[in-house]
């Protein structure tokens, strides 16, 4: 413990500049490309252990920060374990499968376009039609991609209309909101899904005609209005009752 503690004393200042830079390489990697935050801190403690791990085997020496020579070693380090750890993760199977479940079912569209902008713009997550990009395969990308399908799906698959989709009738107030289709999707890939111009108002307009925006059934607006129209029906019959 007292070694620890001294180790700790004598590299404070690297220990604290590689700290920051964690903290900012972290927010920076998750807020790119989507990543699910535990899964890039654990990535980057594995490439901060590594690249400590590499120093001091090759060097046998206590992190210095200050002289140029252990600097450019501390930095060599950093790039080898960055390596080493990308390379390793490679072995990780998660999000190498990319088979595509069967198609039960698909929504009663109120329009072919409504269909046609929710294809380019959700169906990438929320459906059984993923089309998967090649970097899809290059791991800790590969989670990212699995991670949001498996999350979209979680929430309303467009592809099993079979079975029950709750949060259906929240697909337009999530475009309206600007969360769908989320800016990590389109800020660098998958251009096609960018709502341009009055793209985003026809989809949401589209979505509510087809979803509703209160049915809680969970398979969009049709249930939803025949549950409202036996309700009408009973208030009819009672007052016909009370007439007579």
């Amino acid at each position: 413990m007292e070694s620890f503690k001294a180790f700790i004393v004598a590299n404070r200042a690297p220990i604290i500049v590689g700290a920051i830079a964690l903290v900012v390489a972290v927010l920076g990697f998750t807020f790119l490309i989507g990543l699910n935050a535990a899964f890039t801190v654990t990535l980057f403690l594995a490439v901060v252990a590594t690249s400590i791990g590499i120093y001091r085997f090759t060097t046998k020496e206590p992190i210095e920060w200050t002289e140029p020579l252990k600097r450019s070693r501390l930095l060599t380090s950093a790039l080898v374990g960055v390596v080493v750890v990308g390379l390793a993760i490679q072995a990780i199977p998660y999000g190498r499968d990319h088979t595509n479940p069967p198609i039960t079912g698909e929504p009663a569209w109120d329009s072919p376009q409504t269909r046609e902008l929710t294809v380019r713009a959700c169906f990438d997550c929320h459906s059984n039609e993923v089309e998967f990009p090649w970097y899809s395969q290059i791991a800790p990308v590969s989670w990212a991609v699995q991670a949001h399908i498996d999350s979209g799906r979680s929430k309303v698959n467009y592809s099993e209309w079979d079975r029950p989709q709750r949060e259906a009738d929240e697909s337009a107030e999530t475009v309206m909101d600007n969360e769908m289709p989320p800016a990590y999707f389109t800020r660098f890939t998958h251009a096609d899904a960018r709502l341009v111009g009055a793209e985003r108002q026809q989809l949401i307009d589209g979505l509510i005609a087809t979803f509703g925006g209160d049915d809680h059934d969970g398979r969009g607006g049709a249930a939803g209005d025949d549950h409202d129209d036996d309700d009408d029906d009973d208030e009819d019959d009672d007052d016909h009752d009370d007439d007579d």
